[in-house]
Order: structure tokens, then sequence, then C-alpha cells
């Protein structure tokens, strides 16, 4: 626009459509250039602002946009592309058409009904440029075709150039889909070069001196002609009208409704059969709850019938204690009395003087043993009565952590199984309830009180999933301070003979033995201990490296294990040189360091039951104890 007109003062809005018309004419006149030699569009309002390329669309679009914009926009700019908006639909749209319009098609018309048309849908292009080259006609290819269309709109799916013994025959068929939008873009195909002047009638009534691509939609006449199209034609597709397709789709289209009947009642036979072993599963699973409920009260009965033996056979310990206690003073006060008499004898003879002095060392030694006897006797007491009330802890708070996770497995799995009943009606509800029907708000109801009803006892699950966590912290404390308890049996029996049936047992030591027998096979007799000295003291260093970790994993049960690499070198080196014993007792070594500490690699003690050749439990350790102690009382 010219830069006056930019300047010049702005108009009301009454007077838009005045200037919008002067405007208009001016555009009409040809003062403004709005198409360019390339078939693109430009805005000459917007100069510098905007881009200059458009679509015919695309500057339709802007142009009216800028038409109705609000009203801080100038009324004069308004006007402007009011104007252009009116010019491009007036006077530019039949132009602009051949280059980007698509013409719409609507339903078929009676004529094209009784038309007999090649099916699948195929246009057919002529005229296309050749050359003469290497004795043979050359052409361009049906992608390049293709894409000429698709830019066009017409979305063809493939096109095809028809050769012949000379080479490209200047022909090629144009496929497009089978459903009715493919067949309006093959007719939207036809019109266009009808339009332009390019089709079937025209390409036969053509000058010499025309070119160009000419298009059409296959008929009955090209499939029955003798030609190349013909045979091509013949070849891929078949003659039908308009009406006998839609007969077609209608027929297949009422098949597949009586098929899909048919399923929905096969479908409603299976959910009653569902529905029926919905409540016989429901009936059998309350008859299991109801026997779980039983073996509970029994299992409670006998819990209770355990924990009175145990008080029983607590309190005869206690009672048995308090008697050797009653024993020892009485043997205390009986040896002081004796000490007493002896010193009354000592004026008598020098002999018997020196006997007595005798005596009397012993008697003191002995009254010293005994005092010490009792202080360990103390001391075992109080270890044992400690041990004893720390089982029954152990005991009291097990049977209730046993009962509170019954329990809580109960209402958890009850609560599981009647949200699967839940889920399972509501299924059920869903596939009853149809499209359509009276019965639907009654199914409606029943399906949102199915869903209420889930909620809650879903919300009572997370509760119960809740309090088993809290269950879980506190047996991780119980199962603390027992660990805490067989540490303090453990240092107990550190002193115990390793040929006791529960001792102590160091985890990941080297049996020396094995080390020693071998070596008495390989070496002289004076060099034999020193060199299984030497060997033990090797083989332990290597136990006490981390980087050396000869197990490989395999899978047991759908679990994966840890097992000794029979093909380490060491290993393999060590089997070959000192036999099986020495190898066995390397392989029991790391086993035991695999199991009990694997990263810190060093000797763990652990209570042992070495009769069994396991892990002693607790109770095991504690009656060990008591009967280690009934046998030194004995003894004394």
């Amino acid at each position: 626009m010219d830069d006056n007109m930019e300047e010049d003062s702005d108009i009301s809005e009454s007077e838009i459509d005045e200037y919008s018309e002067s405007f208009y004419e001016e555009l009409k006149n040809g003062k403004h250039e709005v198409k360019a030699p390339d078939d693109t569009f430009g805005c000459p309002f917007c100069p510098g602002k905007k881009r200059q390329n458009y679509l015919y669309k695309d500057l339709l679009q802007h142009a009216s946009g800028v038409a109705k914009s609000p009203k801080r926009t100038k009324m004069k700019h308004k006007a402007n592309h009011l104007a252009l908006a009116k010019y491009l639909e007036r006077d530019l749209a039949p132009a602009s058409a051949q280059s980007t319009c698509i013409p719409e098609t609507s339903s078929p018309t009676n004529e094209e009904n009784d038309d007999l048309f090649v099916f699948p849908w195929i246009g057919i292009v002529a005229n296309l440029q050749v050359v003469w080259r290497d004795g043979r006609h050359v052409g361009g290819s049906g992608s390049k075709i293709r894409d000429e269309l698709t830019s066009k709109g017409f979305n063809p799916t493939r096109v095809r150039p028809l050769w012949n013994h000379q080479g490209h025959s200047g022909y090629a068929v144009v496929e497009f889909k089978k459903d009715w939008p493919g067949f309006n873009n093959a007719i939207s195909f036809e019109k266009y070069f009808e339009a332009i002047h390019h089709g079937k009638k025209d390409l036969h009534a053509k000058k010499q001196d025309n070119s160009g691509m000419y298009g059409w939609v296959a008929r009955e006449a090209d499939y029955n002609s003798d030609n190349i199209i013909g045979k091509e034609l013949r070849r891929i597709g078949d003659l039908k009208t308009i009406a006998d397709i839609v007969a077609e789709e209608e027929r297949k289209t009422g098949k597949l409704v009586k098929t899909l009947a048919n399923t929905i009642e096969e479908k409603n036979k299976n959910l009653k059969e569902i529905e029926v072993k919905y409540n016989e599963t429901h009936l059998s699973l309350t008859n299991i709850m109801e026997q779980n409920d039983k073996l509970l009260a029994k299992y409670d009965k006998e819990i209770n019938q355990m924990q009175q033996n145990a008080k029983d056979h607590f309190r005869k310990i206690l009672d048995e204690h308090d008697k050797l206690k009653t024993d020892l003073d009485s043997q205390r006060k009986e040896l002081e009395m004796r000490s007493k008499m002896l010193e009354m004898r000592e004026a008598q003879g020098e002999s018997q003087k020196r006997k007595l002095e005798e005596e009397k060392e012993q008697n003191a030694i002995r009254n010293n043993s005994l005092q010490m006897a009792t202080l360990e006797q103390e001391k075992s007491d109080q270890n044992v009565l400690k041990l004893a009330e720390d089982q029954k802890r152990e005991k009291e708070d097990l049977h209730q952590r046993i009962l509170q996770l019954e329990k809580q497995l109960d209402a958890k799995q009850a609560l599981e199984l009647e949200i699967e009943g839940l889920r399972g009606s509501l299924n059920v509800m869903k596939h009853m309830g149809g499209d359509s029907g009276e019965g639907d708000s009654e199914v409606k109801k029943k399906v949102e009180k199915i869903i209420s009803s889930l909620d809650e006892k879903e919300s009572e699950l997370e509760d119960l999933e809740a309090l088993n966590q809290t269950l879980i912290v506190k047996e991780r404390k119980s199962n603390d301070e027992l660990q805490e308890a067989r540490k303090e049996l453990i240092n107990g029996l550190m002193d115990t003979s390793a040929r006791a049936t529960i001792a102590v047992k160091r985890m990941g030591e080297l049996d020396t033995k094995a080390f020693h027998e071998a070596c008495k096979l390989k070496y002289p007799p004076d060099e034999a201990d020193d060199k299984a000295v030497e060997l033990c003291s090797l083989w332990d260093d290597y136990l006490r490296v981390p980087e050396w970790h000869p197990f490989k994993v395999i899978e047991v049960n759908n679990k994966h294990q840890e097992i000794i690499d029979e093909d380490d070198e060491k290993l393999c080196s060590l089997r070959d040189e000192f036999g099986e014993d020495v190898y066995n007792a390397v392989t029991a070594a790391l086993i035991e360091i695999n199991e009990y500490n694997p990263s810190g690699r060093y000797i763990v003690r652990e209570l042992w039951n070495f009769k069994e050749g396991r892990k002693a439990t607790l109770t095991e350790g504690v009656t060990f104890m008591l009967r280690q102690w009934k046998t030194q009382k004995r003894k004394r």
C-alpha cells in the first residue's frame, strides 16, 4: 500500500464497507500485486511484516483473520484485508483451483450409480512425457506421478506406468483406496482434469501441439478395450456399479451384525455360567473360612496349654535352684564349725599341730573353692533366669505375633476374596448391561453400589496392610532382641569343648587336620608339620581376599544360587597337588564365608549343633547350658 495511505488518519467503523469497496476496485484494476509468477500469493497491505509466499487458502485465511480482528486494530487496516478477502474469493478462486484447490465430491449421482466402474477404484493418466533412449521409450517413475497427484490432494495409494515392447507406453494406472473416501478421491481426480480440459474426451479431441498429463476414472469402455490399458484393468479389477458395491457392503454388514449377535448371545451364556461358578466358589470359600476359624480356636487352646507347661517347668527350675542354694549354705556353715574346732586343737602336740595346719590349709582351699563355686552358681542362676525370662518373653511375643499375623492374613485373604467377588460381580453387571434397554438404570445402580462397596473393601485392605507393616516392625525389634540373647549365649559357651553336642563354631576357619594329613603323605616327617602350617597360612590369606570369589551362579527351581566354581584356577591347582580332602576343607570354608560374611571375609562365631551339622537354635543352646549346669551341680 502507498505510504501516503498508511499515514492517513484512521476511519470509523461505519466507513469500513465504503473503503473496502474502493480498495477492492483497486485490486481488480491491478494496482496492487497479489499473485506471484510462481503461483504463490502475497499480502500487499503487510509489506515487510509477514511472509509473502502464501498458498491461496493461507492468504485467504490471513485476510479473513485480520478483517475479523479485535477492535484495537486500525479500521483502515481491517478494510484493506476485507477487500483482499473479497478479491480472492471472487476473482482469484477459479484460477487458483487449477493448482491448489481440490473439487469436493458429494454422494454418487444417479448417472454414476448406473455406470460400470473398475473396482477397486482405478484412474488412468495418459500423454505422459517419454523420450527415446537406447532403442526404447523412457518416462518418469510412478512414485514421481504419485507425489504430484498427492500434492493436489487426490491421495492415490500407488501409480504404475504401463510398459510394452517399446518401453514406456505413455500411460499409467492410478490406484485409490477401496473405500468411499477413495471413490471421492478418484472422482475429484477426474473432475480436476475435466476442469482444466485434460479429461478423456479432451484427449481424443486434442490437437497435435497440446501437452501435459490427461486423466480420468476407469470405466466399462476402458475395461473392455483391447489396448494395454484394457489388459491391465482386466488383470487387476472387476466391473461393478455403485449399486452393486453398496449391496455387497450391506450384505457384509448384515453378516457382521448376525455374527456379532451370535457372539453376544454366546457371551451372555458364558456370563451366566461364570455367575453360577462364582456362587459355587463363594459358598466353598465361606465353608473354608468357617473351618479355618475352628482350626484357629483349636490352635489357641494348644498354645495356652504350652504356655502353662512352660510356666510349670520354669517354676520347677526355680525351686531346684533355691534348694541347691540352701544346701550350699549348710555346707559352708559346717565347714566354718570345723574350722573353729581345728583352731581349738592347735594347743595339742607339735605333730598334731602340723597335721591340723595342713588340714586347715586344705579346708581353707576347699572353703575358697566352695565360695567361688557359690559365686559362679549365683552368676549361673542369674544367667539361667535371664535366659528363661528371655525364652518366656520370646515365646509370648512369637505367639502374639503369630496370632496377629494369622488374624491379619485371614482378614486380608477374606477381604481379597470379597474384593475379587465384587470385581467378578462388577464384570458380570457390566457385561449384562447393554447399550440400551429398560433395565439400564437398574443395572447402573447395581454397578454403582458394587463399585462403592469395592472402594470400601479396598480401603479396609489398605488399613490391614498398614497394620501388617507395624507388626513387621515389631517383629524385627523382637528379632533384634533374640539376636542379642543369642550373642550372649555364644559368649557363655566360648570355652565349651568342640566335642560337645552344642558349642561355638568359627565359621570360615580352615580345618588344619586335612592339611597335616596331606603334608604327611607328600613331605618327609620332619618337614610335614612346617609345610602344613605354611600351607594353612597361605590359604587362610587367600580366603581373606575379597577379590578372589570362586563362585558361579546357577538357576535351581527358578531361583538363582551361588555354587563353587570347580574350574577356578587356584582350586584346580590345590586339588591336583594336595588331593580331595584339602580341596573340600578350603571349599567348605569358602561356602561358610560366602554365607556369613562375604564382604568382610573374617571369621564369624556361630552357635552350632555338631551332632546334626547345622546352626543350633536358641532353645537348643539354653537347654544345653541347663544340662551342663545340672551336671556340674551333681559333681559338686
